[in-house]
């Protein structure tokens, strides 16, 4: 009896295990946007803490001290003790540390300009920093900006100029605090694309954290006034934490929802820090705040949007590889 013939296994390209499916976003989209919302609420508190501060007497630099002395806290007593130095090891320095500067000088402007301004006008000028940033991305980034987008930047600027009023009678110097803050944030925000895939987002929190702390900590205790209420005392913990939690509520709403989503929300921060100026320092916005707002808010969700579209057709435009090495073999 002979035995059967056998084909000589032949080489097939052996299939790829299917990549797990992504979990649906369709019904985790209200979860991140109550997050970017409670985000929003809780980054507002930072500027209201540091008016209060401001209004107990305490320095500048101390309160930009405070700011980053509990991140810096719970990064080394969390992570430190697991990670080592591993978690400051980066592939790009010069870009860490002027990345890190800017989010210092962005704080120290704003705790500036919060002595004389109320929280209404110096968030409706931080919030132009998109507008900036759509100006500054042709040289920093090579972009180049069309006439929608100077549209919309003149729109937004013109919002700007509803809301400050910029008559003689009500144009205050602190307001170039607040503009050298919205030039920082748009800075930080081109720094941040640039290290984008580049180091983890760990590493960019230790790096703005403990830059902060060094950079503030020369000047803290050059009049150091320790708070002298409860609710002073009660701002110093709350500048902190808030910061550390906001940020987080804003990375973890990534995970549930798509940033087109969450973009439009993060101007709930606008809502809040006029609540908070009219119930905490009596400060009520005027009828300017809120023809202004909406005007702003649309220009900057019309930039996002472009800039979104823009991304969406390069990627499509782009030539996809043709991997043909498996085949091959």
């Amino acid at each position: 009896m002979t035995e059967p013939l056998t084909r000589p296994a032949t080489k097939f390209p052996r299939s790829r295990p299917a990549a797990p499916e992504a979990p649906a976003m369709a019904d985790r989209r209200g979860v991140g946007i109550l997050l970017v919302v409670a985000g929003a609420m809780t980054m507002s508190m930072i500027d209201g803490s540091a008016k209060w501060l401001v209004g107990e007497g305490l320095p500048q630099g101390q309160i930009v001290f405070i700011r980053f002395l509990l991140p810096c806290a719970v990064l080394a007593l969390v992570f430190l003790p697991s990670q080592g130095l591993s978690v400051m090891r980066t592939r790009s320095l010069k870009l860490e540390v002027l990345r890190s500067l800017c989010m210092v000088g962005t704080t120290a402007t704003n705790f500036m300009a919060l002595k004389y301004l109320p929280l209404t006008i110096t968030g409706s000028i931080m919030f132009s920093s998109p507008l900036i940033l759509c100006l500054l991305s042709g040289v920093a980034l090579g972009e180049r900006v069309d006439w929608q987008r100077w549209l919309a930047v003149l729109t937004g600027f013109a919002a700007i100029l509803i809301i400050i009023r910029p008559d003689p009678a009500s144009l205050h110097p602190a307001m170039l605090y607040s503009v050298a803050m919205a030039v920082l944030m748009a800075f930080y925000a081109i720094l941040t694309r640039k290290l984008a895939g580049v180091d983890s987002s760990l590493t960019q929190q230790c790096y703005i954290s403990f830059t902060g702390f060094a950079f503030a900590l020369p000047f803290a205790f050059q009049g150091w006034t320790w708070p002298h209420t409860p609710a002073g005392w009660f701002a110093c913990v709350l500048i902190g934490l808030a910061g550390l939690v906001g940020h987080t509520f804003y990375s973890i709403a990534h995970r549930f929802a798509p940033a087109t989503t969450l973009a439009p929300f993060t101007y709930a921060q606008l809502v809040f820090m006029a609540l908070g100026s009219w119930l905490v320092f009596a400060q009520a916005p005027d009828i300017y705040f809120f023809i202004g707002l909406p005007i702003l808010i649309g220009s900057g969700i019309y930039i996002w949007f472009r800039e979104l579209s823009l991304a969406t057709r390069r990627k499509r435009a782009a030539p996809e590889p043709v991997l043909r090495q498996e085949a091959a073999e």
